[in-house]
């Protein structure tokens, strides 16, 4: 199974999104194998953000994502990472979508997803040790899936 790393952002959590947005993940039948409540610091920024770390935005990105507590979730399921990507949205006009629905802005668009298997696994690392990561069974799969999709 694959894993995607998501973060619910500050504007989430100070809007108090975050039930919703779990439960949207919950719904299309992703599993949340890792979640905990953390304050970005800013290596942890640095490091997530290097590939926009040189830009003119980043010092306000930096800001934003350290005002508030995030919750980061590792989420997993058959293909997760696109899955995860597509229960979030691209932009504010995606409706249905957890920025559809929610984000107010494309600044502020309420959650970060992996945007690749390899970058998810990388993400994941960067966010949480292996025994904070839990593994169980979930037979939702089994009901909702042909065997040939998991």
């Amino acid at each position: 199974m694959e894993k995607s790393l998501v973060l619910v952002k500050p504007d989430a959590i100070q809007r108090g999104l975050l039930g919703n947005i779990l439960n949207r993940y919950e719904q299309k039948g992703l599993k949340i194998v890792g979640m905990k409540m953390i304050r970005l610091d800013d290596a942890l920024l640095r490091e997530h953000y290097a590939h926009v770390a040189d830009q003119p935005f980043f010092d306000e990105l930096s800001r934003f994502m350290s005002s508030s507590p995030v919750v980061a979730l590792v989420l997993e399921g058959p293909n997760a990472v696109e899955l995860v990507r597509i229960v979030c949205g691209i932009k504010p006009t995606d409706m249905g979508s957890i920025r559809g629905d929610f984000a107010l802005s494309v600044q502020r668009n309420i959650v970060h997803s992996s945007d690749s298997p390899a970058n998810a696994k990388k993400e994941v690392m960067r966010f949480f040790k292996e025994e904070e990561l839990f593994e169980y069974e979930k037979d939702e799969w089994k009901h909702a899936l042909a065997k040939s999709d998991y």
